[in-house]
């Protein structure tokens, strides 16, 4: 048999090293997992190391967990068991950890307990560093949201307004079948004062059970199906009342959660698989960033942005004991709330509204003007010295009364009521409003001076720079994250865990961003 010339390496299984070499000399000097280890050692850890016992068994170091949980949302390595693995056969977990090899068990205990309660000053030191160097400024942040699902059951919810309808309807009963009791009941047992069944609870149904039951026990006019019916009442009704009771209890403020995650909300989200808009649990996810560096990081339970600004710049400021000097945002936020709360805290805000956009025909109407357009409230002149709108046809709409709404937060606004004088014959009545009196206009004097305000600082040079500068900044953030990443499902319940969660990505994105 003829061989062929050949011209290979030499590959020997069995060959010995004189000088074995070491882990440190196989880890490229420029690695990324080099970046970890230094970072890690500078900070102060001691909030972390105050989580352990100084009794008992000897745990792994923290800090060594740390730099191994750290570089594995890097090289986007999320499960505590592919961890492991990797701690015994990745060379850079190897040199990381010095060769020790913790349990899946372990990893998972050390990043939802010890993790928990102390990773945002963990975080902040990080930003602080990136702000030492230079690579970031706190006077100045672009804020957005994106809405992540939860780990939890996507069929398996409670809604607030299913609630609400079956509460109505156990009271619609109890009334129909009080009133069937006292139609037969004889005249010593009928009650003057009936009970007002617009709210139910345990006590009023134990009572009005009990005399319904003493008419309908002692009177042979009785019908079998009305007793049927009491006898479910006193069964099921109070158990009923508790449960839904504690399910308004989790609710607080919103109206769906997840039975599997009671923290989760139910959301729209951009990122269906199914495109059909369905509704899923989550969390609204708020981050603020600079240089696409995530300084801070808020999860939320409320579905709408303008309800988180608030609370994530709270947030902001307990972590960084200030507040950013220049927030920028999109319409989602301008809130006349959100609006108010910057001017008191001194922060420049370049936060749109929600009719920007269209005031400077930015956007592609989805179909053709109907000629009402012109007769929308934003249209009509307003005399602000007299304080009087001027309606299509040339008539006064003079300031009628002042009424005062709370929105959903609680927060209460002034409204003023402008009424037109007679719009009785008025040619132009079909186009201008549909109301069977005269047209009425509401205006917000507050949020419209804000408006204004807001106006002309967006419109500037400056403000246009900014919105430009938004859209490249912090939305290309969430497509790194959610894309790059493949984060698009949270795999912990809990908003606490949820938060810690998004919190490793956020602080693996941030030294990823310094690498590059």
């Amino acid at each position: 048999m003829s061989t062929m010339n050949t011209n290979f390496k030499d590959y020997n299984q069995q060959q010995n090293w004189l000088f074995p070499p070491s882990i440190e000399e196989l880890i490229p000097s420029e690695h990324p997992v080099r970046l970890v280890n230094g970072v890690v050692e500078q900070l102060d850890l001691s909030q972390l190391l105050s989580e352990y016992k100084k009794n008992g068994q000897p745990s792994y170091h923290p800090k060594m967990l740390l730099k191994v949980m750290v570089y594995a949302y890097m090289d986007n390595t999320y499960s505590t068991r592919k961890i492991e693995k990797a701690m015994r056969e990745n060379i850079n977990y190897m040199w990381l950890s010095g060769k020790q090899v913790a349990d899946h068990n372990t990893i998972a205990r050390f990043r939802s307990k010890k993790l928990k309660t102390i990773f945002k000053d963990i975080f902040k030191q990080v930003v602080l560093f990136l702000a030492d160097q230079g690579l970031v400024s706190l006077k100045e942040v672009f804020t957005d949201g994106t809405k992540i699902e939860s780990v939890a059951g996507r069929y398996t919810f409670v809604w607030g307004n299913a609630i609400k309808t079956r509460k109505e309807k156990m009271a619609t009963q109890l009334e129909q079948l009080w009133q069937y009791a006292q139609s037969i009941a004889d005249h010593e047992d009928k009650d003057p004062t009936p009970p007002d069944f617009t709210k139910v609870g345990k006590e009023k149904v134990a009572q009005t059970a009990q005399k319904i039951n003493k008419i309908l026990s002692n009177n042979p006019k009785a019908g079998s199906k009305q007793k049927a019916k009491l006898r479910f009442i006193e069964k099921n009704f109070s158990n009923n009342l508790d449960r839904y009771a504690e399910q308004e209890k989790i609710l607080a403020n919103r109206n769906s959660y997840s039975k599997t995650d009671p923290d989760a909300t139910f959301m729209r989200m951009k990122e269906d698989h199914m495109k059909n808009g369905q509704l899923k649990p989550g969390y609204n996810v708020q981050i603020s960033s600079q240089s696409q560096f995530i300084i801070h990081y808020s999860l939320h339970q409320q579905t709408t942005d303008y309800h988180t600004l608030k609370p994530h710049l709270v947030s902001y400021q307990k972590l960084y004991k200030t507040l950013p000097e220049i927030i920028v945002a999109d319409a989602g936020y301008g809130s006349e709330e959100n609006y108010e709360y910057l001017e008191q805290n001194d922060v420049e805000a370049y936060v749109k509204y929600n009719t920007f956009d269209k005031e400077n025909q930015t956007y592609k109407p989805k179909k053709k003007k109907s000629g009402k357009e012109d007769f929308h409230r934003d249209t009509l002149h307003y005399n602000d010295k007299e304080d009087y709108y001027v309606c299509p046809m040339g008539q006064k709409m003079e300031n009628k009364y002042d009424k005062k709404q709370q929105t959903t937060s609680g927060y209460l606004q002034k409204i003023s009521v402008y009424k037109a004088k007679n719009c009785k014959g008025c040619s132009l009545r079909t186009l201008c409003h549909k109301a069977k009196g005269n047209r009425i206009v509401q205006r917000n004097h507050k949020l419209e001076r804000y408006k204004e305000i807001t106006r002309r600082r967006l419109n500037s040079e400056l403000g246009t720079q900014k919105r430009r500068q938004r859209t490249a900044d912090v939305e290309p953030v969430f497509t790194h994250i959610k894309s790059n990443r493949n984060f698009k499902r949270f795999t912990h319940k809990g908003i606490d865990k949820a938060s810690l969660e998004f919190g490793l990505h956020a602080f693996a994105h941030n030294l990823k961003k310094m690498i590059a």
